[in-house]
Parts: structure tokens; sequence; C-alpha cells
């Protein structure tokens, strides 16, 4: 108990509050419109009055939320006559407690809640049931506030390990590549020793081959990200590259069919790039096959020029549709092409279905 004390109390102030946006603007406006009227209606003078100058404490409360609650509550504790339905928009303020500030503002700021209640009980501003039903509503919105807070940070450990996952896939494809590039220098390297007496021009030969696969190995090496790998059993099959994308077209199980179409020149597109543009179309493919409701058509498009290998995945179903796993697959394909210079997009097409579109630079640097 004393442990999980210490740990709330240590708790930091949620990261990523925005300071001001458009409805918080929208929120302000109801608020002072609903308090005019109100005012006018009920004529509430002094109810009004204190909506009025509490509605600006809505303005700054993720950024200062427990100095909002304390002026707004301390301000409502000493107001002659605070009757005024409309002042329910405090609960905000207290939401805001919870899910953007710290443990130390969160337990305060409790505290001065609390005691507010407590004490407007105690002057007769309000009856038994009352005390019950503002203790009952501030804890329901500590509750939902928290709820909220631990369900974004969730969200964004799920994010991170999406990203870290599809880096740790990207570092085992470039390894791979690399592997190879260097197998064959060495090979080669052999060979020119094995003639280099009796056919020095051999020799001469083999060193250009090594030159050209070592620039090739220091240019992918240069996309290398630095992060552990994970040896998984169904992880240590080859790297696919782009002479693999026909066989989505057989992929598992009824459904769909699958078109898979490759022109410009792909000839001397780098492991790297081929295997990235691989694993981009197959988690289209996966997520089409998953998500797209009535769909009977899936087209694979992929396409080379003198810079960028572009890919096009589209379906045919019905609807508009989020990513796999909650936008996850779709935030893991996202950082495979950013690592590697490039750019992935989904979104609705233009008639019916979904479409992902990617486009990677052929040398497959990153930016």
């Amino acid at each position: 108990m004393h442990e999980t004390l210490r740990s709330v109390w240590r708790e930091p102030r949620s990261p990523g509050a925005p300071i001001r946006v458009r409805r918080d603007w929208v929120l302000l406006g109801v608020v002072v419109v609903a308090t005019v009227l109100e005012g006018l209606l009920t004529s509430a003078w002094s109810g009004m009055i204190l909506g009025l100058l509490l509605a600006p404490t809505l303005l700054w409360r993720r950024r200062r939320p427990l100095l909002m609650v304390a002026i707004a509550f301390l301000v409502c504790l000493f107001w002659a006559d605070p009757g005024n339905g409309t002042l329910a928009y405090l609960l905000v303020l207290p939401y805001a407690l919870f899910r953007w500030g710290s443990g130390r503002e969160a337990v305060a700021g409790a505290g001065l809640i609390f005691a507010k209640i407590s004490v407007s009980a105690a002057l007769g501003h309000l009856g038994v049931p009352d005390m019950l039903l503002g203790f009952v509503a501030m804890i329901a919105a500590f509750a939902l506030a928290t709820t909220f807070r631990y369900r974004a940070r969730l969200l964004e450990r799920r994010l991170g390990e999406a990203k870290l996952r599809e880096r740790e896939r990207l570092a085992r494809d470039l390894h791979d590549t690399v592997a190879h590039h260097v197998s064959a220098m060495a090979i080669r390297a052999q060979a020119g020793i094995a003639v280099a007496q009796r056919q020095p021009e051999a020799a001469v030969d083999a060193l250009r081959v090594i030159e050209a696969e070592a620039t090739r190995a220091l240019a992918e090496m240069r996309t290398m990200v630095r992060t552990l790998r994970s040896f998984e059993a169904d992880d240590l099959a080859p790297s696919p590259g782009l002479a693999d994308l026909t066989t989505l077209a057989g992929g598992p199980g009824a459904g769909p069919v699958i078109d898979v179409a490759l022109s410009g020149d792909l000839d001397d597109v780098p492991a790297t790039v081929g295997t990235a543009i691989y694993r981009l179309a197959q988690e289209s493919v996966t997520n089409a096959r998953r998500h797209a409701r009535h769909a009977t058509r899936i087209s694979v498009r992929v396409a080379a020029d003198g810079e960028l290998v572009r890919l096009h995945v589209s379906d045919d179903g019905e609807g508009a549709r989020a990513s796999a796993a909650g936008g996850f697959g779709l935030a893991g394909m996202a950082e495979r092409a950013g690592l590697l210079g490039g750019t992935c997009e989904a979104g609705p097409g233009p008639g019916r279905g979904w479409t992902v579109t990617a486009a990677l630079p052929r040398t497959g640097a990153a930016a």
C-alpha cells in the first residue's frame, strides 16, 4: 500500500497535453451562451456572473490543472449564491486534473475539492444528499480521467512496440543483405588469390567485383538501424524480395482475387528496398483480406523508375476502415518506409475500398 501511494505521488504529468485547440474555444463559447441564457431565463444574476467569471479556466485546464481547480472551487466556496445549473461544466476541471496533471497535483487537487464540498455542507450551502452527490460526481470524474490517461499510455506503448518490431524485422533484412554481399566478396577474393599468379587479369576482375560488392554493402549498411534482433523460429526464413511478390496471389484461404503486376526497371533494386516493398505489400494484402467487406479483387502494383520504387495496393471492398490492430499495422509500415527515406500512406480509395501507397528511394538510403 505504501509503495502504491508513493508511485501515485511520483507520477509525472501526462505527456502530449495540447496547449489550446479549437474545441476549447467552442466549449468556452457554449458555456458562455448557456450561462447567459440560464441567467436571463431564471434571473439568477449572481450565478450567471460566477459562471462567466470561471468560464476562462477551461482554457488553461490542461496546462495549469491544479491552479484552475483551486481558483474555481475556492471562488465557489466563498461566493454568496453560487446556485447555477451551468456550473456543472466545472466537472471538466477535475477531469483535466487527473487526465493531465502529475500525481502530486492530483492528490492536492482531490483533497482541495473534497474539502470544499465538506466545508460547503458544514456551512449549510449543501444538504447531505447534495454533498454525497458531489462526492460521487467527483470520484466518477477522477475515475474516468484516470481510465483515459492509462488507456492513452497503453496505446502509446503498443504503438512503440509495433515500431520496434518493424525495426527488428528491418534490421534482420539488412543483416541478411549485407551477409550476402560479404559472402560474395569472400568467394571472389578466394578465386582471385587462386588465379593471381597464372592469370593476373582475372585477379584484377575479381578485385573490381569485390569493390562493387563492398560499395553496395556499405551503402546498405548506412541504412542499418541500431536495434536488437529477436531470434524466433518463425523468423529464420530468408528475407523475401520483389521476386516473391507473385506468391501473394496464392495466399491461404478463400477470398478476393489478388492481381500482382510489376513494371519498370527492377533488376538492380537493392535487396533492402525489395524486402521493404514486399513487407508493405504483404501487410496491405493481409489487411485487405481481413477487413475489406465484400471485396472481390485486390490489386498490387509495383513500378520503378530512376529514383523511386512505388507500391500501390487497392481493393474494391465496401466502406473505409483502419489498419489492422487498431492502426498499429499501418504505423509499422510507415516506420519501415521512413527508415529507408520513403513514405507510406493509407486511406479510402477514390471510388470504394482502401488504398495503400508507398514510395521508397531506389538507393534505399535514409533521408
